[in-house]
């Protein structure tokens, strides 16, 4: 596996982690718990140790997983996980205020079982609280050895620049794929410029990309993509379409469609963070190892162009603590 550095000076990764929401929450049924493992264990043998969580994935029932699952192999994960989205068995809220920055740091490293967090993110922003104050309590935690690294995800690039002003950021997490292109305007030129590396999630735009979904394909009450504008009727026919011409090109570099949507991203100088249950999606990811030419690229560009993407990335309930 590939590294990646996190930030100018940061530490060295796997330069494409494992997202693990889908083992708890938001994409169906929750999974065996010894299918999760397999697939965490699978992961660390393959050289992926950038291992992606939160509080908020299935109310903590994710960073108890993987509390089990690493206990015996701590010295092989880069361990990051996020606080500020907040259920209570309620609503959703946000909450990045700088008491439950402190206590939500706790609550975790509990739940996963271990002396220290190396990457510590911000999952979303109240604009009620100054990103200074919440900022202020993350920098008590490194110095309190507590948490080694700082990150914050779905900012905008004007928080991003207050924030780093405080502590230095080693990530910026957001959702960023071929069918994914709006941190292009102002954010990844924003991280390029601070040194900060932009970790990208739904990188395969939730399994979009891959090839396997149709317009026929259903989806449960309980998966995200139920009543994501980007998979509904029409939306979806025509974003299927761009996904054929990846499929296309694709089959004749020799890679699958996943693999070429991260090379893609790789080839950003992003670190993609794919999330899957399953093994053999997993070894798919980790196999990526093309390096795209710069006609490929361009080829890419002009076969799947930004405004050709049709529906929102997020439905609307979730898009209103974006860009804070």
């Amino acid at each position: 596996m590939r590294k990646a550095r996190l930030g100018e000076s940061g530490p060295a990764v796997s330069a494409i982690g494992l997202g693990c929401m889908g083992m708890s929450a938001l994409y169906g049924p929750r999974p065996e718990e010894a299918q999760s493992i397999s697939v965490l264990h699978r992961a660390l043998d393959l050289g992926i140790d950038l291992i992606d969580t939160s509080a908020s994935y299935g109310d903590g029932h994710n960073e108890q997983l993987l509390g089990k699952a690493i206990h015996d192999r701590r010295d092989r994960v880069f361990l990051c996980t996020k606080f500020g989205i907040r259920r209570d068995n309620g609503p959703m809220r946000v909450d990045s205020s700088p008491d439950w920055a402190r206590k939500s740091c706790d609550e975790s490293l509990q739940r996963l079982r271990v002396d220290y967090i190396d990457l510590f993110y911000l999952h979303r922003r109240n604009p009620d609280v100054p990103i200074a104050d919440t900022m202020g309590a993350m920098a008590e935690l490194v110095a309190a050895g507590k948490v080694r690294h700082l990150g914050l995800s779905e900012v905008n690039a004007q928080t991003l620049r207050q924030a780093h002003a405080v502590h230095p950021l080693a990530a910026l997490q957001t959702e960023y794929s071929l069918l994914s292109r709006e941190v292009e305007a102002e954010i990844l030129p924003t991280c390029r410029e601070l040194g900060i590396a932009l970790v990208a999630y739904s990188p395969i735009s939730r399994a979009l990309l891959t090839g396997q979904i149709t317009t026929d394909t259903a989806f449960s009450d309980d998966d995200l993509r139920s009543g994501n504008p980007r998979f509904a009727g029409a939306n979806r026919a025509a974003n299927l379409a761009l996904v054929d011409r990846l499929r296309a090109l694709a089959s004749e570099i020799g890679v699958t469609p996943a693999q070429l949507a991260l090379a893609w991203l790789l080839a950003q100088g992003t670190i993609p963070i794919p999330g899957t249950t399953k093994v053999r999606h997993l070894e798919d990811n980790a196999a990526t190892t093309v390096s795209l030419t710069t006609g490929q690229l361009q080829q890419i560009a002009d076969l799947i162009p930004a405004s050709a993407v049709q529906g929102e990335r997020l439905a609307a309930a979730a898009a209103r603590w974006v860009g804070k």
